[in-house]
């Protein structure tokens, strides 16, 4: 890591600064949360897919915030949100650099959607420059970036929101409470997906660029991962891949697995922990995710949409994981069965299915008792961009804080690591609190990555 001060950090990384930066006090937060009646501005990065989509539906519209300027590395990008969201912006809110964003445009808060390998490094300098932030999911690449962004946040006092918006649903929050409150009694066991994970990156030739980028803003979207030619694969496509995503593709690890695997999270009361056991309990294979359009859903099954998911490929393995009560948690379920966004959690007196958008139950009475009095009635962005903004003013914790955030991607991370490096049918210890693993040498070794020269993250003191 490097030292970074607000006044060098624009320095780094190549990107030179004309003269020592002057971050305003209002950023900073020196004079105090916005208050009830202020308007939080807002500032965008990265204006990729999940960008154009969560900007009309929830941010746009959010209840006191106004976005104030918004960024990506390539100016093609900005042209076309702008020609997209015609009326919103004019030419001057729009930056090639992120931090000058923040410099010049003095935003509250900034929403991180840029792909997942870049996301600790935009992140780390939006809250050492004083923003609240909204991360994307996954909120990192690996486990110990996600353990320094907690204590960067932390450290800088900054209000947090991760892209688990089930997190803020109604419904979702309305179910979690019932196992908690022992509506099915003492919990036995939780089923969830057995998602597919990222595949490996093999060596590809050099392609022509696409969409105005150059060998400057390539090398600036690589960000801390290996320098490689320019490929559309990688650039179009890189949740694919293990080195920029830990498997954000439909029925993947990281792509729908921190909305299901948060579900276990949040209806277990794992909000600040983790599993403390780990079995593979068969190797990991390339597999496709399972998905058959013949099947129909079973009477106890929920039978939600599974958002146009198409089958993939990509390293699949069962495995059982273990709280420190004993509780199983099996992550065995194909992409044909079960919820493909929640979780199934079986108690002694009956069993109850959370998905995004509706719940089943065995008895039935579970679901049909409270089910329609907490129904989500909006996009599921909305309460979670809300929230956002009530805890900016309020000075809360948010719904999806991140240290919930890194608790949810760090249990994709598990999964990818173990079926990576464990031994089918022996069952490895994982140490939520220290977040190491025990007796899994290898798996240790890959709680982190080297990062490309240049792109190191900013020192905690």
């Amino acid at each position: 890591m490097t030292k970074l001060t607000r006044r060098n950090f624009i320095q780094t990384a190549g990107v030179a600064a004309a003269s020592p930066l002057v971050i305003p006090r209002s950023v900073l937060g020196q004079d105090g949360q916005p208050g009830a009646n202020d308007t939080v501005k807002i500032g965008l990065i990265g204006l990729g897919g999940r960008c154009t989509g969560i900007y009309p539906r929830s941010v746009k519209s959010a209840k006191g915030a106004k976005v104030v300027a918004v960024s990506d590395i390539l100016q093609s990008r900005i042209d076309r949100f702008f020609n997209r969201y015609k009326g919103d912006f004019t030419a001057e809110q729009g930056y090639t650099d992120f931090r000058k964003m923040i410099e010049q445009a003095k935003p509250d808060a900034v929403f991180c959607e840029t792909a997942t390998h870049q996301r600790a490094w935009v992140v780390a300098h939006s809250l050492v420059m004083g923003c609240h932030t909204y991360i994307e999911k996954p909120i990192v690449l690996t486990i110990s970036e996600g353990r320094y962004l907690v204590n960067l946040a932390r450290k800088h006092k900054r209000i947090t929101q991760c892209g688990s918006q089930q997190r803020s649903l109604p419904l979702c929050q309305w179910a979690c409470e019932q196992v908690q409150n022992g509506r099915i009694g003492k919990i036995k066991e939780v089923l969830a997906p057995n998602f597919v994970g990222p595949n490996q990156w093999t060596a590809q030739p050099k392609e022509e660029y696409v969409d105005g980028l150059t060998d400057e803003s390539w090398d600036k979207w690589l960000n801390q991962a290996e320098y490689r030619p320019f490929h559309r694969s990688l650039f179009h496509r890189w949740s694919n891949w293990w080195d920029y995503d830990a498997g954000g593709l439909c029925f993947g690890v990281s792509g729908w697995g921190t909305h299901s695997y948060d579900q276990i999270n949040m209806a277990l009361g794992l909000n600040d922990t983790g599993p403390t056991e780990i079995l593979l309990e068969e190797p990991s294979t390339i597999q496709d995710s399972g998905k058959y359009q013949t099947r129909r859903p079973t009477d106890e099954e929920t039978g939600a949409a599974y958002y146009g998911m198409a089958k993939v490929k990509g390293p699949r393995g069962k495995m059982t994981m273990r709280t420190k009560d004993g509780i199983a948690i099996k992550l065995h379920l194909d992409g044909d069965w079960g919820p493909g966004l929640g979780c199934i959690v079986v108690g002694e007196k009956g069993k109850i299915e959370i998905n995004r958008h509706k719940i089943s139950s065995n008895p039935k009475e579970i679901a049909a008792e409270g089910m329609e009095a907490h129904k989500n009635t909006r996009d599921e962005t909305v309460y979670h961009v809300e929230n956002f903004i009530e805890c900016i003013k309020s000075g809360k914790r948010t719904n999806a804080d991140i240290e919930i955030g890194q608790r949810s991607t760090s249990f994709c991370e598990l999964v990818n690591i173990v079926r990576a490096t464990a031994e089918p049918g022996k069952t490895i210890g994982w140490d939520p609190v220290n977040e190491k693993f025990i007796g899994n040498d290898k798996g240790n070794e890959m709680l982190s990555r080297p990062r490309r020269k240049g792109w190191e993250l900013p020192e905690l003191s």
